[in-house]
């Protein structure tokens, strides 16, 4: 190779820098389990922002964020050492008041040129939208990853979603827990630098017993193995990789007593915030317990003790469960009898009050509702019963339902709150009731709905099935909707005290996935003229709170926003309408013609909204000049009453699938046709042949809104 071929080659080389693997490990006390994994995903978004933002990250990089209950570690395997350089444009003054009469240079010039480290006379002209400004381009050179990376380490924890933060020692930093160490290497060189308080280094640690001794680690990509194989810790990703193994290691432990466990993915995220060395264990408890209701085994097992309660074939709960140990126990047999002894009083607790509370008579507790505050300005349970009941009963005979069931389980859907069971285990609310109301020879709906008019209690939850428990699910959750926006307490923010989010949420869930064909905006009415005050809220506020809701609803679900906002437009009062016309809306945009019509239609709707007042009610054939015009008026009309009836009986689909015939006649009519027509009479006649136009697809949605590529 010659000499000047190989000067060429390093020149390319030195223009492509290598790429150095990066690892920080922020060593705490022990982190909060349910909001672990936000915090580790949180912090890997706000530094590879920061990454990307200085030009440190290769395109295509994918970087790793790691953590257990004692760490947050981020490995990114390719940095580069320094930020490319750049050139940056910089706007002065206008050039009319950077200089004088005379030519010479004003103060605006030369504090401009100072500002850029130049003089005047290096500086260059542009024209802009604001007309011809002085302007001058800035070199700057890129600084090194390494003198960067502390500070993008500390703003990507100074950004981290932790509601209250905590002090230790004598030290000023804050953090979501006390950090113990930190370890940063950029290669295999340590960041000398101090984060949250404490030095950077190159040392983890281990297993808080099985090795809590300090480990070297010489290169980040080594950190993951030598934590497991001599720190005894198994590190937890955004795959989710050690949950899907607790999963698998709770199905072998499950097996050994033919059983089988639900694997709750809330759960198993929260089992793999909570272990660094995850080891089943099988336990077992007294066969007499299996007289409770499941829901309670179920809260003691999972919701207090995060255990995995064990079915078997037919579905019924075995007197077994499956939990998972921290450690590697010398003494498995007696970890085991530690796990079965803890859930014995609490079982037994249980059986206690559930014996109390079957003996008695559920609707014996209604009076007792007058003592139980809903909220202080909207009274007390009884209050918020009868306005529930009176909502349910009506909902009932609009969707097929009975009345007089929904009246019923209106009047005991709360009187559980005052049970035993409920008082120590609030989260059965609803359950109990369903459970008391059997054995007291309830109806099997009423039972039923008690339990059903919490559903769904969080995303993904199943719904209610009756229709007398989603009678009452609505209108519980409409009551509490209007009753806290009455009294003007409606979210603001991240604050949302009374989760009417989540019950906005719930209620479109039901409405939409039930089919409930209800008129949202007259429940929202009806719901408000109860409430003990009034004036506070109006019913377009709440609905466009649900609206909000549904848009969150649609986007999870992979719909559009512009679909979602073209639906919105027509403002459909009844959500299954809603969803008809949001389906109906994204079938259409499948079709080849839905591009070149929804331009059409936006371009329609800027027309008409530029032209002054409102275009005729009819079109005058007589009027129409050119084929083109004339054309597309004959398809319209061929069209019209046909569409009108489909869009008339909620087939939009169907509707919009005809309305696509017309972009050939839509095509010819802007190619051939200048709607500005010198004469008034003329133009005014295609402004009403465009409106007539432009209400056929108004049927089903805004197009306009549509964005087209």
């Amino acid at each position: 190779m010659s000499a000047a071929k190989k000067k060429t080659k390093a020149a390319l080389k030195a223009k492509l820098p290598a790429t150095l693997p990066f690892l920080v490990e922020i060593g705490t006390e022990e982190l909060p389990p349910k909001s672990l994994r936000k915090l580790a995903l949180a912090f890997l978004e706000h530094f590879e922002a920061q990454a990307v933002a200085k030009g440190l990250l290769p395109a295509g990089s994918h970087n790793e964020v790691l953590f257990s209950p004692r760490r947050l570690a981020i490995h990114a395997p390719a940095l580069y050492p320094r930020q490319p350089d750049r050139n940056e444009e910089k706007l002065g003054p206008a050039v009319a008041a950077a200089y004088d009469a005379a030519g010479s240079p004003t103060k605006a010039a030369e504090g401009f040129a100072k500002s850029c480290n130049t003089t005047v006379d290096k500086l260059s002209r542009k024209q802009t939208d604001k007309g011809e400004r002085l302007a001058f381009t800035l070199d700057i050179k890129g600084e090194e990853t390494a003198a960067l990376l502390p500070g993008m380490v500390q703003e990507a924890l100074a950004k981290l979603p932790i509601g209250k933060r905590m002090r230790w020692g004598e030290g000023a930093a804050e953090f979501v827990r006390p950090v113990h160490w930190v370890l940063m290497l950029f290669g295999d060189k340590v960041l000398k630098t101090e984060i949250l308080g404490v030095a950077a280094g190159n040392k983890t640690h281990g297993h808080r017993f099985q090795h809590p001794a300090a480990i070297a680690v010489k290169k980040p990509a080594e950190y993951r193995k030598l934590l497991e194989k001599t720190g005894k810790v198994k590190l937890e990703d955004r795959d989710g990789t050690l949950a899907s193994a607790i999963g698998g290691l709770v199905i072998q432990a499950a097996a050994k007593v033919k059983g089988k466990a639900r694997l709750d993915e809330a759960l198993l995220a929260e089992v793999a915030a909570l272990v660094e060395w995850p080891v089943p264990v099988l336990g077992d408890y007294d066969a007499r317990f299996l007289a409770l209701p499941e829901e309670v085994i179920e809260v003691v097992l999972q919701g207090q003790q995060r255990y995995f309660p064990l079915r078997d074939a037919g579905g019924q709960l075995l007197p077994h469960f499956v939990t998972v140990s921290n450690i590697q126990s010398k003494a498995p047999a007696e970890v085991k009898r530690g796990n079965e002894r803890v859930i014995v009083p609490r079982l037994t607790d249980a059986m206690f009050f559930w014996d109390l509370d079957r003996g008695a008579q559920l609707d014996a507790q209604v009076e007792n509702l007058e003592t139980m505050v809903f909220q202080k300005e909207l009274g007390s349970y009884a209050n918020k019963q009868k306005r529930v009941g009176a909502l349910a009963e009506d909902i009932a005979r609009r969707i097929g339902g009975d009345a007089s069931l929904a009246r019923r389980a209106a009047q005991l859907a709360k009187c559980d709150l005052l049970s035993n069971l409920v008082g120590e285990f609030p989260e059965l609310q609803g359950s109990i009731g369903m459970h008391v109301a059997r054995a007291n020879g309830e109806d099997a709906e009423v039972a039923r709905a008690l339990s059903e008019h919490y559903l769904p209690r969080f995303a993904g939850d199943h719904l209610p099935e009756t229709r007398t428990g989603q009678a009452l699910a609505v209108a519980d959750k409409l009551d509490t909707l209007c009753g806290i926006f009455a009294i003007g307490q409606k979210p603001s923010g991240d604050k949302d005290p009374f989760a009417l989010k989540r019950a906005g949420l719930g209620l479109m869930r039901v409405l939409l996935e039930q089919q409930l064909d209800l008129d949202l905006m007259d429940l929202i009415r009806a719901a408000l003229a109860a409430q003990p005050l009034q004036g506070k809220a109006q019913d377009a506020e709440i609905y466009e709170f649900l609206l909000e809701r549904l848009k969150a609803y649609y986007l999870e679900a992979g719909i559009r926003p512009d679909v979602f906002e073209a639906v919105k437009a027509k403002q459909p009062h009844r959500p299954v309408d809603f969803q008809r016309r949001v389906q109906a809306v994204n079938e259409f945009l499948k079709l080849p013609e839905a591009a070149a019509l929804a331009a059409a239609n936006k371009r329609i709707a800027n027309i008409l909204r530029q032209a002054s007042g409102a275009p005729e009610a009819q079109v005058d054939a007589s009027l129409l000049k050119l084929p083109a015009e004339t054309d597309l008026h004959e398809q319209i009309d061929k069209l019209k009453r046909e569409v009108e009836a489909l869009a008339q009986t909620g087939n939009y689909t169907a509707a919009l699938k005809k309305l696509a015939a017309l972009r050939a006649p839509v095509d010819a009519f802007f190619d051939q046709v200048m709607v500005m027509d010198p004469d008034a009479a003329v133009k005014n006649n295609r402004l009403a042949l465009l409106a007539s136009l432009n209400a056929l697809f108004l049927q089903s949605a805004d197009l306009s809104l549509i964005q087209v590529d």
